[in-house]
């Protein structure tokens, strides 16, 4: 990271922090159990667009996480200001799809988590309307299996009444975030066992339920999508590349 990039997020960080905490009164629990330094994973449920705020400013370090690259490539007063908050808080900019795509994004997680830094991703590919937790997508578990990072299971309740899907303006309400143990996730299997990052994954999903005390859907949280997408999710419904859609 350049000079002005690490001016850039510890500026961020100080006028931003200070100011969520005020707004959203949050409760944070077990930041111990979030290592201090090395690769970690913190895989987290997703209720509302401020999820990934609300985790890297509450967390104990550093995080990044995958936002949409529209962020970054803004013009104008607007766009600067959106590129400096973003990147400030430790965004990637990332550009939305499936196949190749998705799997950029996954390498560009990877590459966070080889530097030894905390990287923050939602299983379940997406926001959930309902407020149920779904079926978590295998790319964590190609994170974990392939860098050898531990996992976080980390629970935010809260954030849903903060900014409920399809609302532009944020609310005053008090968010709850949970880390909880990590979990090593080496003992399933390698990184390229289909099996392995289903069951790996599994076992994140059911930690992060014991968190949040969510209803379970057994079912993928999937977006309306044209016929063709439907086609390709089927076809690579265990691949680890359709893990990811950033926000």
């Amino acid at each position: 990271m350049s000079g002005s990039s690490k001016y850039t997020t510890t500026l961020s960080r100080a006028v931003v922090t200070p100011l969520a905490r005020l707004l959203w009164r949050p409760r944070i629990i077990g930041r111990k159990n979030v290592p201090k330094r090395g690769p970690v994973i913190l895989a987290s449920n997703h209720r509302s667009f401020i999820d990934s705020p609300a985790i890297t400013l509450m967390a104990p370090r550093k995080v990044s996480f995958l936002a949409k690259q529209e962020y970054f490539t803004g013009t104008g007063f607007r766009g600067a200001l959106s590129r400096a908050f973003f990147g400030g808080i430790g965004a990637i900019g990332v550009e939305r799809g499936a196949g190749s795509a998705a799997q950029h994004a996954l390498d560009l997680g990877l590459e966070r988590l080889e530097a030894g830094e905390a990287f923050a991703i939602y299983p379940e590919g997406t926001r959930s309307l309902d407020g149920r937790l779904y079926k978590g997508r295998t790319g964590v578990a190609w994170l974990a299996l392939t860098s050898g990072a531990p996992v976080v299971p980390v629970a935010l309740t809260g954030t849903e009444d903060v900014q409920p899907v399809g609302s532009r303006v944020p609310k005053l309400a008090k968010v709850t975030i949970e880390f909880g143990q990590p979990l090593d996730l080496s003992g399933f299997g390698e990184a390229s066992s289909g099996r392995a990052r289903r069951h790996a994954t599994d076992a994140v999903m059911a930690a992060i339920q014991e968190l949040s005390g969510q209803e379970t859907a057994n079912a993928y949280n999937n977006p309306p999508a044209t016929i063709v997408e439907r086609v390709r999710q089927v076809l690579h419904r265990d691949d680890p590349t359709e893990a990811v859609e950033p926000d």
